[in-house]
């Protein structure tokens, strides 16, 4: 069997440091590829440049390893650590303090590495990480000495590897979307072959690596240049549709609510639609309105209101006070209450309204004008005026006659129709069934114009320039235009925390938004043409470093054009089964880009939308199931297999929290020839996104490490060998990812890539009997030993055979909801859109904690526990299993019905209630003082059956304050004589999530211990 060296991501990888770099760069902008153009669930490029540096580079200390690259690889350290510790480097600024100390040790003449000295490669190997570790920083991505030492290690591996000298190492992304991978790529000194089926994700992949790194900042001086000459155009034909005050403010944002007629009994009014009636939320300063109803006209005004001191005011007449004003809207669910009558018209009604009107955009209900004033800081809030109305008005007219003059290939707005409704969009029921309608007149009217206005531009420069520099500058001020439209449509939300309009495309999903905001084009706020311009100049500037093109195609990943054996690195980020559909949404963009674009740009956007048929996702509405998908990714994943020179490797990143979702993958993987080697769980997601909260959405997302199956590794595995060896590299993986902060869901996943290491290195695994093995029936038994070492890990001195099986479920299942030691605190307000307000069933206030079903079953079966036996502990509803929080356990805890439950403020008339402590109590016909009854003094609650059961007893009585209670059960009922009572309510502290009741509840309990003798 022939050896190749391992590369270092098949040995070890900082991955904890890569997360924190990670993490960080979500909140970068300036100069990040992702203020170039949105695209969904691009990669971090901290942890693709990571990921990458790791993958090209040998490790030192494998036997294999080229001797020419410790050489060299030593060369290059020793240099960059006297670089790093040099009087007055600007390294020595960039290197984090744990690892600059490293470089002074290091850079010691005594210290020196010996490459010929195999107790130095070790060092080496570790110094090579402590190098990728501190490059992952965006701060260090464009600091020369970083970038000159990671070429070189690049170049030295690939010519050390058999590479022919001169010619640099292929990178082939497929699947290259957002293009985080090639970009890396080609700035570590990689040479980058970029292609996707989606028209808009290779036109973004061919700007950052073709025109960028050919044109540089001279493109950048043009785009600028022509950029001012659109804004100034489009000013004069467009200021007029933009009125200034006539005290010289500025409008920059108009604020709207869609309106529907109030179907109450003898009412009819007009009800706008509003989520809330703030208009600013800060810590400093709250403005809001009030409506006042006018049943007689049939509809409402507004007021608008403003905090001053400790009570709020009228804001045109401070001296009127405003007692005690809701800021409640009047639609919730998609069911809207008319302030005249209080009628609620149901969510059907509502939609059946907004249909008729393609979504109501144009007929909605300016209600708020934001304004810059001149030399004042801040925003301010104004009730629209007759210049503000006839000003729209007037665009709406003004359209009407450019789309009656109009003539050209493509209609003036666009008219393709929008998606069905599905996961990405849900606006089909309201009546918004082509792009056009996603956009007012006024919006329509100024990007019309500015698409116009690019391709005058186009003209002009095609005749004054070489063609490709004349496409590249026309193609980034379209993409300009494509940009702003995410920010300048019916579906951008006014945020009152920030006090500006936030683009659509907050999530990976387009739904209806009632109220909207409505940016000013040429106000200095967001929404601004030329601002927006301005953010992707800074791209073109950061990335201008990168001197060396990639190559970008377009065509389907099953159908790969380069010949076999032809690249060293197959690295791509597949699409995630269901979680996103990339053409339905890039459709959005898609139909501006096709208006603003030159013809010879060589990406075909002549088709009405992006290509859907062989796009390689799961999605009912197209017929596309999981078996499309292992189809689809499996034709990906062998074309990867047929370009990779055999030493070459492979890193497949993936996430997805269901357990389909991976086998689907895996299989596709291990079916097209790939022997998984490793895998590694890199943070790369906000804890504080919608998605996340208390369900076991994947935090990281896992990079699968493969290489090509050989023909002499075509062997048939015996099972009884693969299960033997399996436990054994679980528990040598699953302490390494603890240490690194990888716990929960993730851990789960990250341990597939070991566990499948033993499995994929067979053509076939076999049992005795000559049955072949499937992915599936293993991933169970993988899935069994994962729990079985979490468990382990914590349970690390106590015996988890001990535990009743309640206790080990709940143990494991509050581990693979946790996330590890990240800080995820964000006071930030979360938005919802209104559509999951209206239909979703899953953002459900039902406390507890969920799983995927069948994670939770398959986490159950490896702890020999069965969950339809489990119903007072586990509530399974559908594809979702749901562990009971505490306080739902009660009454099954205690034997009481609920049918004595007695009124909750019984005795305790007048007074305010205490916050939620008797709660619990309520259910069980107990009065709410220890005094009241002789419950507690009298009476212990029976012993429950299980450890499990008398923690959560006693977790129960010191949340009601039953102190003396709950002394009794623990001393004179004996549960707190039992040494597993205490070893599960430590772990249980451990795991439950900070800032719960049950962990504060458990830590009571705990607190208790000592001085009650135990």
């Amino acid at each position: 069997m022939t050896q190749y060296p391992k590369r270092l991501i098949e040995v070890d990888l900082p991955i904890k440091r890569i997360s924190a770099h990670a993490r960080r760069e979500k909140s970068i902008r300036h100069g990040h590829i992702s203020t170039l153009h949105i695209w969904w669930a691009r990669r971090p490029l901290a942890a693709c440049r990571a990921v990458i540096c790791a993958a090209l580079w040998p490790d030192p200390v494998d036997e294999n390893c080229p001797q020419s690259f410790r050489d060299l690889a030593t060369e290059y350290i020793n240099n960059f650590a006297k670089k790093a510790i040099a009087i007055n480097s600007d390294l020595s600024k960039n290197c984090s303090t744990e690892i600059w100390n490293k470089w002074q040790v290091l850079a010691k003449p005594e210290n020196q590495l010996n490459s010929h000295n195999p107790q130095h490669w070790n060092i080496l190997r570790n110094s090579l990480l402590d190098f990728i570790s501190d490059f992952a920083n965006w701060d260090n991505s464009t600091q020369p000495d970083y970038l000159e030492t990671s070429r070189n290690l690049t170049q030295a591996a690939h010519e050390a590897l058999g590479g022919i000298p001169g010619t640099k190492p292929l990178v082939v992304d497929p699947f290259a979307g957002g293009g985080s991978i090639p970009l890396e790529a080609l700035r570590v000194g990689a040479d980058a072959f970029a292609s996707d089926i989606n028209p808009v994700a290779v036109l973004l992949n061919k700007v950052v690596l073709e025109y960028i790194p050919k044109y540089g900042q001279q493109l950048a001086d043009e785009v600028r240049k022509w950029g001012q000459w659109v804004k100034e155009e489009a000013e004069k034909e467009l200021a007029q549709f933009y009125p200034k005050d006539a005290d010289g403010s500025t409008p920059i944002a108009y604020l709207w609510a869609r309106t529907i007629i109030c179907e109450g009994p003898g009412c009819g009014a007009e009800v706008p639609l509003m989520r809330s009636l703030y208009l600013c939320k800060k810590s400093n300063r709250n403005i809001g309105l009030r409506i006042i109803p006018k049943p007689e006209e049939k509809r409402v005004d507004f007021e608008i209101i403003e905090k001053h001191k400790n009570k709020w005011v009228v804001a045109d007449n401070p001296e009127i006070e405003v007692k005690n004003p809701s800021f409640d809207g009047t639609v919730k669910r998609g069911s809207a209450t008319c302030p005249c009558c209080g009628y609620t018209t149901p969510v059907a009604s509502v939609r059946i309204q907004l249909k008729a009107r393609q979504g109501g955009a144009n007929d909605a209900r300016l209600f708020c004008v934001v304004t810059n004033k001149v030399k004042i800081q801040g925003r301010f809030y104004r009730l629209p005026n007759e210049q503000d109305l006839e000003a729209v008005k007037k665009a709406s007219l003004e359209l009407k006659k450019r789309v009656n003059q109009h003539t050209g290939e493509l209609s003036l707005i666009p008219d393709e129709p929008t998606p069905p409704q599905g996961r990405s969009f849900r606006l089909e029921s309201y009546g918004i069934d082509k792009f056009g309608d996603l956009f007012t007149y006024r919006q329509n009217l100024a990007l019309t114009t500015l698409a116009r206005l690019v391709q005058e531009v186009g003209n002009k420069l095609a005749n004054d320039n070489d063609s490709g520099f004349a496409i590249a500058a026309q193609t980034i001020l379209g993409m300009g235009v494509s940009r702003l439209s995410d920010i300048c449509n019916s579906l951008c939300m006014w945020q009152n925390t920030k006090t500006q309009v936030c683009h659509a495309f907050t999530r990976q999903a387009i739904s209806m938004m009632w109220d909207f905001a409505e940016p000013n084009i040429f106000a200095d706020a967001a929404g601004n043409y030329y601002v927006t311009l301005t953010t992707m100049l800074e791209v073109i500037r950061a990335f201008s470093i990168i001197a060396t093109s990639g190559q970008t195609e377009q065509f389907s990943a099953n159908y790969h054009s380069l010949p076999n054996e032809s690249a060293q690195g197959f690295i791509t980020d597949p699409p995630y089964y269901d979680s996103i559909e990339y053409s339905d949404l890039s459709d959005f963009f898609y139909v501006w880009l096709k208006r603003t674009l030159p013809k010879t740009i060589g990406i075909p956007f002549e088709d009405e939308l992006t290509p859907k048929e062989e796009e390689c996702i799961v999605d009912p509405n197209r017929g596309k199931d999981k078996a499309y998908f292992e189809q689809q990714m499996g034709k990906a994943m062998a074309e990867g297999c047929r370009i990779v020179s055999p030493e070459g490797i492979g890193v497949i990143v993936f996430a997805h929290k269901s357990t389909s979702g991976w086998e689907a993958q895996l299989q596709a993987m291990i079916d097209a020839g790939w022997t998984i080697t490793g895998s590694w769980a890199i943070d790369t997601e906000m804890g504080t996104r919608m998605n996340a909260m208390g369900t076991a959405a994947l935090a990281s997302s896992v990079h699968i490490v493969c290489r090509p199956r050989t023909f002499d590794s075509a062997l048939i595995g015996d099972w009884r060998d693969v299960l033997q060896e399996l436990p054994q590299r679980i528990h040598e993986w699953m302490p390494r990812l603890a240490s690194e902060g990888v716990v929960g869901a993730d851990a789960i996943f990250a341990c597939l890539g070991p566990a499948l290491e033993i499995f994929s290195r067979y053509s076939s695994v076999e049992k005795a009997s000559g049955e072949l093995v499937t992915l599936k029936e293993y991933l169970e038994y993988v899935w069994a030993a994962v729990s079985k070492e979490a468990l382990s890990m914590i349970f690390s001195n106590a015996d988890t055979t001990s535990f009743e099986e309640d206790a080990r479920l709940t143990a494991m299942w509050l581990w693979t909801l946790s996330t590890g030691n990240i800080d995820n605190s964000d006071t930030s307000e979360t938005e919802t859109d209104d559509e999951d307000d209206e239909t979703s069933s899953k953002t459900s206030k039902t406390g507890g904690y969920t799983l995927e079903f069948d994670a939770a079953r398959k986490i159950a079966q490896g702890l020999g526990a069965h969950l339809e036996q489990l119903t007072r502990l586990v509530e399974v509803k559908g594809s979702t299993a749901r562990l009971l929080p505490v306080s739902e356990r009660t009454q099954y805890l205690f034997g009481k019905e609920e049918s004595q439950a007695p009124s909750k403020t019984k005795g305790k008339k007048g007074k305010k209630k205490e916050v939620e402590q008797l709660n619990l109590f309520a259910v069980l016909g107990i009065p709410e003082t220890e005094e009241d009854t002789d419950w507690g003094e009298k009476t212990v609650p029976q012993l429950g059956n299980t450890t499990l059961d008398r923690i959560h007893q006693s977790m129960i009585l010191f949340a009601a304050g039953r102190s003396e209670a709950l002394k009794r059960f623990l001393v004179e009922e004996g549960a707190g004589n039992d040494q597993r009572f205490w070893g599960l309510a430590q772990a249980l502290s451990g795991l439950y999530p900070t800032g719960t009741d049950e962990k504060r509840w458990v830590d009571g309990v705990l607190a208790r211990k000592k001085g009650l003798g135990f």
